[in-house]
C-alpha cells in the first residue's frame, strides 16, 4: 500500500504538459471501452449485410443418428453417413465450427458441447482441404473460463482450430428482405463472411425455451445485450436461422442436461444418451432431437415458427432418418 502512495504522490508532482495528461486520459478511455462488452456493441463501426448465401447442399438421407460410446467416432460415422465432409468443406475454405461453450462447466455437467464432438468436426474440416477451421462463442460466463473448463480450446486446437473470444468490434448489421425485429441487431462478421458454417449445439433442458437446439445456439454469434431476444424468441431465432443459413447441423446429444439449464452444474441432472445428430436441415435436426426428450417438436417455439416460415421440415415420419451403430 505504501509503495501505491509513493508512486501516486511521484506522479501527481510530475510536471507533464496538457497534451500528455489528454492523451493519458484519452488511453484510459480507450482501454476501458475495450474491456467493456455494451460500449463495444454501441460504438462499433458495422456494415449492412444480407446474411450468408444459401447453398442448399442435401446429404445422401435427411437426417443421421450415430449412437455409440464414443462421440468423436460417433460424429466421424455420422459425418460419413451424411455423405462425408467434402460436400459442406472445399480446398481452401474458411469453416466456422460453432459449439456452445456458454457456460464454465466441465464436459460432464453437460451445459457445452462435448469437446470429442468439436475435435472431430475441426479434424474432417482440415481433411477435406480447409485452409482454417475458426472456433468460437459468445459466451455466458467469463470467456476464457468456459474455453478452458469446457475442454474444448485444448481439443480444438490440438487438431489445428484457430480458437478464439468473440470480437465484438467486428460486426455487421443483420439485414432481411422481410420485416424483422433481428434488422440491425449486430453478428459477428466472421460467422457471416465464412465459406462454411458448422452450427454445433448440445442437446440440453432451457428455461424459458424448453430445449437448447441448433437454432437457439445461434445467438452466440450475436452480439450486444441479447436478453433481449427473449421477447418474441421464437420469431427472432427463425430470423437468425434464416440470416445464418447453417450448411450442416451437428446436435451433441452424447451428455444431456435434463434440468436447470441452460448452465445446469449438478451432474444428477445429466443422463448418458450417446448420440450424435446430423442433418443439413437444422429445423428436422432441432426436431428430432426435441422428440428423443419426450417434447413435441412443436411446443419449442423457435421450431413451430420456422415450420410456419417454411425455413425446414419437422416431419420426423416422411424424413428419411437412419440410425448408425457406432
Amino acid at each position: 500500500m505504501d509503495k501505491i502512495l509513493y508512486e501516486l504522490e511521484s506522479f501527481l508532482k510530475r510536471q507533464i504538459s496538457r497534451r500528455k495528461f489528454f492523451l493519458f486520459l484519452f488511453s484510459g478511455l480507450l482501454l476501458f471501452i475495450s474491456e467493456n462488452r455494451f460500449l463495444k456493441h454501441a460504438f462499433a463501426k458495422s456494415e449492412e449485410s444480407p446474411g450468408r448465401k444459401k447453398k442448399n447442399i442435401k446429404g445422401k438421407h435427411d437426417l443421421v443418428v450415430a449412437e455409440g460410446s464414443d462421440p468423436y467416432q460417433n460424429t466421424i460415422k455420422g459425418i460419413e453417413a451424411i455423405g462425408g465432409m467434402n460436400q459442406f468443406v472445399k480446398k481452401d475454405a474458411v469453416v466456422v465450427i460453432k459449439p456452445n461453450i456458454g457456460w464454465d462447466r466441465t464436459p460432464e455437467q453437460g451445459a457445452n458441447t462435448d469437446p470429442h464432438v468439436v475435435a472431430a468436426l475441426v479434424e474432417l474440416c482440415y481433411t477435406a482441404g480447409a485452409k482454417r477451421v475458426n472456433v468460437f462463442d459468445v459466451t455466458c460466463d467469463e470467456a476464457k473460463r468456459c474455453y478452458d473448463n469446457s475442454g474444448i480450446r485444448k481439443a480444438a486446437e490440438a487438431k489445428g482450430a484457430k480458437v478464439y473470444f468473440a470480437d465484438h468490434w467486428n460486426v455487421v448489421k443483420a439485414k432481411f428482405p422481410y420485416e424483422s425485429s433481428m434488422a440491425d441487431w449486430k453478428v459477428l462478421r466472421d460467422a457471416v463472411e465464412c465459406d462454411t458454417f458448422i452450427n454445433v449445439p448440445v442437446l440440453k433442458h432451457h428455461g424459458l425455451t424448453g430445449l437448447t437446439l441448433s437454432m437457439k445456439n445461434l445467438m452466440g454469434v450475436c452480439s450486444g445485450i441479447r436478453g433481449m431476444m427473449h421477447m418474441g424468441i421464437g420469431r427472432k431465432l427463425a430470423d437468425l436461422t434464416d440470416f445464418i443459413s447453417p450448411d450442416l447441423t451437428v446436435i451433441d446429444a452424447t451428455r444431456v442436461l435434463t434440468k436447470h439449464g441452460p448452465q445446469g452444474g449438478n451432474i444428477a441432472d445429466v443422463i448418458q444418451v450417446n448420440k450424435v445428430i446430423v442433418s443439413t436441415d437444422p429445423v428436422l435436426a432441432d426436431a428430432y432431437a426435441a422428440s428423443l426428450m419426450k417434447k413435441e417438436p412443436l411446443s419449442i417455439p423457435y421450431i413451430s415458427e420456422a415450420v410456419a416460415r417454411n425455413l425446414g421440415s419437422a416431419d420426423l415420419v416422411k424424413a428419411d432418418v437412419v440410425n448408425v451403430k457406432v
